[in-house]
């Protein structure tokens, strides 16, 4: 739409001007209208006249360059503006000032400024929102199924039938798998919302790595697992928060346990880049006895990310390799 102060009717004034003058200065330099102090016997023009078309083509660079130069001007303080983000990431509003192309151009420019800000307000208040109720529902289920647990126990403590006792034991298992969901997703929510700050340390891995299998050994023992524990000797040193690898490892351990059950087999090695978790079950994407992996490997690679580590997990029908790379 044309503003008042079009840019383009201004650079159509200027070649109208420039268009008129030109040719009226240069038949006044033709016919000699002006008179001259000095006659000249070769030409009928006038030195009035020659000087005054020069003028007129001087000052119709002069104009031009000034002309194009504001616009240059505004363009890259318009591109000064675009690269240089705020604290938020997101650009700060330009300055507007004429009607003109450009400055549409700068009004646009703003209003996606101000639309690009809403809209990382809307995301911020439905992630708060999606975290408040994350920690809700977590702390809201914790107490039924510790209720139920609690049912579960004294059951297995009556005269059952085989069935029912099987029965019991599947009721068992489950609670266990709630509440470790339930656990994970009030972790989730934690680390996600800054409440389960990284503290960094010098870490010896191996160390670390045999601490946080020894509770996990007699479950995996007592299912018939074979179990493989590759550590070396030498010590071998990280800088990661202990507290944060221990939890990325449990939940390793977790889904070995919940998806390769019938693989019967874990082995866990430390080498001097990475740590190694392998197993031989269906893969994550094949049958396995648990459901709910997702969470609890989401948040080990949050937490490898949040401590610059590299995390790759792959799954096939062979089974499962998760590697922690330094």
């Amino acid at each position: 739409m044309k503003t008042r102060k079009s840019l383009l009717n201004q650079y159509l004034l200027l070649h109208f001007l420039a268009a008129t003058l030109l040719p009226v200065c240069f038949l006044l330099a033709t016919v000699g209208v002006f008179p001259s102090r000095v006659p000249s016997e070769s030409s009928g023009s006038s030195p009035d006249a020659l000087s005054l078309l020069v003028f007129v083509l001087v000052l119709f660079v002069a104009i031009s360059w000034i002309f194009f130069g504001r616009i240059r001007k505004r363009l890259r303080s318009l591109q000064e503006t675009m690269a240089s983000p705020s604290d938020d990431g997101l650009p700060l509003p330009i300055r507007t000032g004429r009607r003109d192309e450009i400055g549409q151009l700068e009004e646009s420019f703003n209003r996606m400024v101000r639309e690009l800000a809403e809209s990382r307000q809307r995301e911020r208040e439905e992630e708060r929102l999606r975290r408040q109720l994350i920690a809700s529902l977590s702390h809201d289920l914790r107490t039924p199924l510790t209720a139920i647990r609690g049912h579960a126990s004294r059951l297995n403590k009556e005269p059952l039938t085989p069935a029912a006792r099987d029965s019991a034991a599947s009721i068992d298992h489950k609670i266990s798998f709630l509440g470790q969901l339930v656990d994970n997703l009030l972790s989730y929510s934690l680390l996600t919302s800054g409440k389960y700050p990284y503290r960094p340390e010098r870490t010896e891995i191996a160390r670390l790595v045999r601490r946080s299998f020894v509770d996990w050994y007699p479950v995996f023992e007592s299912m018939g697992f074979q179990i493989e524990l590759d550590l070396p000797e030498t010590p071998l040193h990280w800088e990661v928060d202990p507290s944060w690898l221990e939890r990325m490892l449990d939940n390793c351990y977790q889904n070995v346990n919940r998806h390769a059950r019938s693989g019967k087999y874990i082995a866990v090695a430390v080498k001097p880049d990475r740590i190694e978790i392998r197993d031989r079950g269906p893969g994550l994407t094949g049958d396995s006895d648990g459901k709910g992996a997702g969470i609890g490997l989401e948040i080990a690679a949050y937490m490898a990310r949040e401590m610059k580590l590299r995390w790759e997990v792959v799954s096939g029908e062979d089974g499962t390799r998760v590697e922690i790379r330094k």
